[in-house]
C-alpha cells in the first residue's frame, strides 16, 4: 500500500475515512507482530502506516471544526 495523498483523503467520506483508520490500524498491529518475531522486510511501512493514519485524522478534525 502506498502512501496516502492528502486529496485521496479528502475525496473521501467519513465512513470511508474510518475504515481505512481501521485497515491501517490492523496493518500496523501485524507489522509490529512481524517485526517483533523478527521477520518484517519492510519496516519503512510501520512509520508509512503511522502517518497515513494521522494524516486521516487531521483531515477528520478540519471538517469536524467547520461544521
Amino acid at each position: 500500500m502506498a502512501q496516502m495523498k492528502i486529496e485521496d483523503i479528502r475525496a473521501m467520506s467519513p465512513d470511508q475515512q474510518d475504515d481505512a483508520v481501521l485497515n491501517l490500524k490492523k496493518e500496523r498491529f501485524n507489522l509490529r507482530f512481524q517485526r517483533a518475531t523478527g521477520q518484517l522486510e519492510n519496516t519503512s511501512r510501520l512509520r508509512e502506516a503511522r502517518r497515513d493514519i494521522a494524516r486521516i485524522k487531521t483531515v477528520a478534525a478540519q471538517r469536524a471544526k467547520k461544521k
